[in-house]
């Protein structure tokens, strides 16, 4: 019998799983696309209906937006909702609600070696601290701390820190930004709608006609060296995900390897693995040698947000950093 729902909400799909007792690993796995639906509490119900026998007792929700207080709104959609109005409507006692990446992070300790591909750097620091970065619809960051408890996800924004410009061609590009959004953040480039809109800048800059591409075709272009626009873009988005990796891991002091997920870098394979990455990644002055000895893990694991969330139900998480409501049964 399944006792729990999971559930991961991103900027353009939502997936769903169940959870037998103690388990964290989700099966009868849906997706969904968020455009299709008004509200978080239809998309449930309709996967509800559909579900195999269950008795749902618990739900978690790994959601890409900041997680403050009971009312929830996505960074990049129209969706919000109140968490304990949610849990309310379906009768359950607990619902947990963490930031994707938060979520992300708490996967880490459950993936396996096969599902992670180094890429440099040494032996991790099997008690040093953790860093998480992943470019999808948005840039999510976020890392995790060892306690006596068990590991510690950080619940943070830092894909809009700024992103400042190392050079002339980056100039000329991040001016674009500066002159339509007032800020050059991280995610302005690191993301796909950021893919998109840098490719249009260069072909702009160029003067070569921009194609309606999506994010998906720029970067099978660039694989494909078809596309000399295209391989530029990727190659800079590439190149500034390895600064932007490498300022997080000397602010996180995170010697226990820097992971990068996302729906972005996993598909890219050897082009990222070829890419200047790593050396924009250890070309921090003084701290090249600090950053040499980290190990970047790109993470290829189905799912792995949808288990992050399961992992946030267990009962050592209870002081996590994550919002909890609970009908008056138990604990969070």
């Amino acid at each position: 019998m399944f006792v729990a729902l999971v559930m991961d909400i991103g900027g353009t799909n939502i997936r769903l799983g169940l959870l037998k007792q103690g388990e964290y690993i989700p099966t009868y796995i849906q997706a969904y696309k968020i455009n299709a639906f008004a509200h978080l509490a239809d998309v449930i119900a309709l996967f509800l209906e559909s579900a195999p026998a269950h008795q749902i007792t618990d739900a978690a929700i790994s959601v890409a937006t900041p997680v403050m207080g009971d009312y929830i709104k996505l960074t990049n959609h129209s969706w919000q909702f109140s968490i304990a109005a949610v849990r309310a409507q379906f009768g359950w006692q607990r619902l947990k609600v963490v930031n994707d990446f938060a979520a992300l992070a708490l996967s880490l300790p459950l993936l396996h070696p096969h599902e992670l591909q180094q890429i440099g750097g040494g032996e991790a620091d099997a008690a040093g601290v953790i860093g998480l970065l992943g470019a999808g619809t948005g840039l999510g960051v976020s890392g995790l701390v060892a306690t006596p408890e068990g590991w510690y996800p950080l619940s943070g924004e830092g894909g809009h820190v700024t992103l400042g410009a190392r050079n002339a061609r980056e100039l000329a590009i991040f001016s674009h930004f500066w002159a339509k959004y007032g800020h050059m953040s991280a995610e302005r480039l690191l993301s796909g709608t950021g893919l998109v809109e840098v490719y249009q800048v260069v072909c702009a800059l160029d003067g070569v006609p921009a194609e309606a591409l999506d994010a998906a075709a720029i970067s099978q272009r660039a694989i494909a060296q078809s596309c000399v626009v295209c391989a530029e873009v990727m190659a800079l988005f590439c190149e500034c995900l390895g600064v932007v990796a490498g300022n997080l891991v000397l602010s996180l002091g995170a010697t226990g390897g820097l992971y990068i997920g996302g729906g972005i870098i996993p598909q890219l394979g050897d082009f990222f693995v070829n890419s200047t990455f790593r050396q924009a990644f250890e070309a921090h002055g003084r701290f090249r040698a600090y950053l040499e000895a980290v190990p970047v893990y790109v993470i290829h694991a189905d799912q792995a947000a949808l288990r992050g969330a399961a992992h946030s139900l267990d009962s050592r998480f209870i002081r996590l950093g994550v919002n909890c409501i609970t009908g008056g049964v138990g604990t969070c």
